[in-house]
């Protein structure tokens, strides 16, 4: 695998060579090479490059990348390949990093600041010109995506992710930005249309998630769908904290045609009684997977009043006894996290990410109560720059809340922090107590605090002792993280949020 095009094109050269081959053999023997490989083989003759892009060969398809001008003529290239016979399909686009551009001096056009004009108002331009930018090539890569595959009856699965959640958190971002990329609204109406026209073609459709795509979902795309393809289709998510005012992406009446969905993600918002009463009836199949996104944004927009109340999700887990549910909250007070932990729930996994409102130790102390029996992932991230600012849980408390949890909740198997102080002696008391169990546990450096006999003593290094002591507990080598921008889960919680839910939905 490691050749290079010289020595394919020698290969391809020979009298009785590889390029004598049928191509059917040479699409199989294609079929053992990993994607690079068989990118550096196509490069060979035009004979073994027509074979590359046989159907056969990219049956999944997964592209990651920034939304960049220079990544459209890629896309289009391999989407215009693959886009027509690709039974599994997975795009995620990426925003590029606000530094990254500051960087680089800002966008096209950006000669230079007038003289009286400010520091701050030079970056807010600059940052003006790049969502701008940034949304009129993010527009063209998903018109792009859907273009190619609007005519690809054999679609199985099909999933998007696109990260727009830094400029949504600059402003109303449909209001200002988009308005100027898109004034009269065009892009948007076709990016839905290919959106529904897709769906209405599509005739083998099992698994559709779409996460945080601007205004490409609306209250009337799952219309589009045949009732043959709502009636065996086993995976949806539509995640979209932008979506404005009371409105919802699916209604109950819509999610009764879903009889055999077995994993579902929405926003919490949307996710009522009566949708958790229609998955509790014996006509549909026994959901195994909920995802749940709990943003603040919506619960300001939207109202808690129909959310399911404890016996719903009783009716629920009988119904489904190996239902399990994962939960992000994306700054949520503690009062609306209080109404929004019923005891019945089956919690599997929970992330808290905050920038303004942080989770409370009382909080922390009701889930290691509630869902001792299935909690395995936790993680706690505060997005505060000073650390002298991190809350501490275990405040006017005998025990702390994370210990507590380690006690209690026997299958943690992943624990992260950031942005609140954990003390040393009770980070090494979580890893005692779930010992080797606990498969991950990630906490950055900044959150750790010493008591002050830890410092006083000089013969002993403090970091050192704590990191030998917690990998003794653990069972295998530990550092604390230095890095946080090495961490999605601490620098993308959006990202992170969307590919956990996609594995922990796959994984039935």
């Amino acid at each position: 695998s490691g050749a290079t095009p010289a020595g394919w094109m020698s290969l391809c050269s020979q009298a009785v060579g590889a390029a004598s081959l049928p191509s059917e053999l040479i699409v199989h023997i294609f079929s053992f090479l990993p994607a690079p490989d068989r990118l550096r083989a196509s490069a060979s003759c035009s004979h073994w490059r027509e074979c590359l892009f046989h159907p056969a060969l990219w049956r999944q398809l997964r592209v990651c990348l920034l939304v960049s001008p220079v990544e459209q003529p890629r896309l289009e290239f391999l989407m215009r390949k693959c886009g027509r016979f690709v039974r599994e399909l997975r795009v995620e686009f990426a925003a590029t990093a606000v530094e990254d551009y500051l960087s680089r001096g800002g966008g096209p056009g950006d000669g230079g600041a007038d003289p009286g004009t400010s520091g701050k108002e030079v970056q807010a331009s600059k940052l003006s010109t790049h969502w701008l930018e940034e949304l009129r090539t993010y527009l063209e890569l998903v018109l792009c995506v859907l273009v190619s595959i609007r005519n690809n009856r054999n679609l199985q699965k099909f999933s998007l992710f696109g990260d727009v959640s830094v400029p949504l958190q600059l402003g109303n971002l449909s209001n200002t930005y988009l308005s100027k990329v898109d004034p009269d609204g065009k892009k948007i109406k076709q990016i839905q249309q290919l959106f529904e026209e897709i769906l209405s073609n599509s005739r083998r459709l099992k698994w559709l998630s779409c996460g945080f795509q601007l205004e490409l979902v609306t209250p009337t795309s799952l219309s589009s769908l045949s009732n043959s393809i709502a009636n065996t289709m086993e995976h949806l998510s539509l995640l979209d904290n932008n979506n404005p005012g009371n409105s919802t992406l699916i209604t109950t009446v819509e999610l009764e045609r879903f009889v055999n969905l077995r994993s579902l993600a929405l926003d919490f918002c949307d996710f009522t009684a009566e949708m958790a009463r229609v998955l509790s009836d014996s006509n549909h199949v026994p959901l195994q997977r909920l995802s749940l996104l709990v943003h603040n944004a919506s619960v300001t927009h939207k109202s808690l009043d129909n959310m399911p109340d404890d016996e719903h999700w009783k009716a629920l887990s009988q119904r489904s006894p190996s239902l399990r549910v994962y939960i992000m909250a994306f700054d949520i007070k503690s009062e609306d996290m209080f109404r929004i932990l019923k005891p019945s729930i089956p919690l599997e996994r929970i992330h808290f990410d905050s920038y303004i409102t942080g989770v409370s130790g009382a909080i922390v102390d009701l889930i290691s109560w509630q869902y001792d029996k299935f909690l395995t992932h936790f993680i706690l991230m505060n997005d505060v720059l000073d650390m002298f600012l991190f809350p501490d849980l275990s405040d006017n408390q005998n025990e702390d809340p994370l210990v507590l949890l380690a006690w209690r909740c026997t299958k943690l198997s992943l624990l992260a922090i950031h942005g609140y102080t954990v003390q040393a002696h009770d980070l090494i008391a979580i890893a005692r107590l779930r010992g080797s169990n606990l498969k991950v546990l990630e906490v950055t450096e900044e959150s750790i605090d010493f008591d002050p006999d830890e410092l006083v003593d000089h013969d002993v290094d403090p970091m050192h002792n704590l990191i030998e002591q917690v990998s003794l507990g653990l069972g295998q080598p530990w550092h604390a993280v230095m890095d946080i921008q090495s961490f999605s889960v601490f620098t993308e919680p959006h990202c992170h949020f969307y590919r956990e839910m996609q594995s922990f939905s796959e994984d039935l």
